[in-house]
C-alpha cells in the first residue's frame, strides 16, 4: 500500500519495542523518515543501521521534560507530518495491591508527559495548518482489564483530553486519534501472563493460552499488523477521522461501541 509517506518526517516514541516498533517499521517500509525515540540506545543504533537514510535515533526517557525539549530541537524548522505518542504502561496490579505512590507514578507515566509533548508539538502543527497525532493506549479504556487498575483508570484521562483537543483543532488541519490495542505479542502482554500465572498458580504458557481463548479471533495480535493501521492514521488519507478511540483487539470488547 502506498500511503504517500515517502520522505515525510514523523516522530515515534517507544520506537524500539512492542507496538511502537511495529508502527516505526510500518512507516519505514513506506519510506518515511522517522525520529525514533527510546531509552535503549543500542536498539536505536541497530534500527538506524537497518534503515540508515531514514532513522534519526534520539535516546531519552519520554517521561522527562528534557527529552521533550530534545525532540522539538531535533525537528527544528523542518515540516513535521505526524507523531506517535507511546510508551510502556504501569505494572499489573489490582486496586488492593496499589499504594498511593503507584498512582502518582502512573499519573506521570500515563498522562502528564503526553500532555507536555502534545503541547510542545501543537504550535508547529498549527503553524503548518496540518498535523497527525496518534496515541497508543489500551482496550482497557473501553472494557477494564483485570489486574490493570492503574491503566484502566488513568488512560481514560488521555481519552478525555484527546477528544477535547481534537474538537478544538479540527478545522486547522490537525487530527488526533487513539489506538486501543488488546493483547498483542509484546512485553506488556507477557507481564499479564506472568501476573495470571502467579495468581492462578499455573504456568506462563497456560496463562497465555487462557488469554488467547478469550479472544474471538483466537490469536494474539501481531505488532506489525497493528503498525499498518497506525501508519494510515498518520497519513494524509485519514483526514476525515479524528477524535476516535479505535479498538484493535481481535473482537475481545463485548460492547456494541467497542
Amino acid at each position: 500500500m502506498n500511503l504517500g509517506l515517502k520522505d515525510k518526517l514523523f516522530i515515534v516514541t517507544g520506537a524500539t519495542s512492542g507496538l511502537g516498533n511495529g508502527v516505526t517499521k510500518s512507516l519505514l517500509y513506506e519510506y518515511a523518515d522517522v525520529i525514533a525515540v527510546a531509552r535503549n540506545s543500542e536498539k536505536l543504533e541497530a534500527l538506524a543501521k537497518e534503515f540508515p537514510d531514514q532513522v534519526e535515533p534520539l535516546a531519552g526517557d519520554v517521561f522527562l521534560t528534557e527529552t521533550t525539549q530534545k525532540i522539538i530541537q531535533q525537528v527544528g524548522n523542518r515540516y513535521l507530518h505526524g507523531i506517535l505518542i507511546n510508551a510502556s504502561g504501569p505494572p499489573a496490579k489490582s486496586f488492593l495491591e496499589t499504594e498511593l505512590s503507584d498512582w502518582d507514578t502512573a499519573y506521570n507515566s500515563l498522562l502528564r508527559w503526553k500532555v507536555e509533548l502534545t503541547k510542545a508539538v501543537i504550535p508547529k502543527f498549527l503553524s503548518q495548518k496540518y498535523g497527525r497525532i496518534v496515541y497508543i493506549e489500551s482496550s482497557s479504556v473501553k472494557q477494564p482489564v483485570a489486574n490493570l487498575v492503574l491503566s484502566n483508570s488513568i488512560r481514560l484521562a488521555v481519552v478525555g483530553f484527546v477528544k477535547t483537543l481534537s474538537q478544538e483543532v479540527a478545522k486547522k488541519g490537525i487530527t488526533l486519534n487513539i489506538l486501543a490495542p488488546g493483547f498483542h505479542n509484546t512485553p506488556a502482554a507477557h507481564r499479564l501472563y506472568v501476573k495470571r500465572s502467579s495468581a492462578d498458580n499455573i504456568s506462563i504458557e497456560q496463562a497465555e493460552s487462557e488469554y488467547k481463548s478469550e479472544i474471538p479471533v483466537g490469536a494474539i495480535g501481531d505488532p506489525n499488523d497493528f503498525g499498518t493501521l497506525a501508519a494510515w492514521l498518520l497519513s494524509s488519507l485519514s483526514g476525515y477521522v479524528t477524535g476516535q478511540t479505535i479498538s484493535v483487539d481481535g473482537g475481545a470488547i463485548k460492547g456494541t461501541m467497542g
